[in-house]
């Protein structure tokens, strides 16, 4: 039932959230286009993931999904919470960020120690969510987690 709940919040504040926040351009590729890419490139494992989990590309909220793919963090609504959590560690500070972590603790009180291990991990990562992505997308995954410490 909490996740549903979470799930149905996340979707009432995703609009306003793309329309007030969210400036990036679309990328302009669907799953297949970014299937052709290099086996192991950034973009490869975006439609990896994509294909995998059923999803089809967000215009311009790519980078989300890209979070998933380097911190090779799940997709479940707890998941989605350790993603934000480690995103916090990283220094990224979005509305987004604050609603998620606040309605994990409210919702996932006893996953404190994996949402606390989760922004340690991001806090020892060198800064990278503020990253152009769609200029990254030929670059093998590895590379860019080995740079970045993910």
């Amino acid at each position: 039932m909490k996740d549903k709940i979470i799930e149905f919040l996340y979707k009432t504040i995703k609009v306003p959230y793309e329309y007030f926040f969210k400036n990036a351009q679309p990328w302009g590729l669907n799953v297949d286009q970014l299937l052709c890419f290099e086996a192991d490139s950034l973009g490869h494992e975006l439609g990896t993931f994509l294909k995998i989990n059923h999803y089809e590309v967000q215009d311009s909220l790519e980078e989300h999904d890209v979070f998933h793919v380097l911190t090779k963090i799940g997709t479940t609504v707890k998941e989605e919470v350790d993603l934000q959590f480690y995103l916090l560690g990283n220094g990224k500070r979005s509305p987004f960020v604050f609603i998620v972590i606040l309605t994990g603790i409210l919702f996932y009180p006893k996953a404190y120690k994996s949402f606390y291990s989760s922004y340690k991990r991001g806090k020892k990562a060198h800064q990278f969510y503020h990253l152009d992505f769609h200029k990254m997308l030929t670059i093998p995954v590895i590379n860019i987690q080995q740079t970045f410490n993910i």
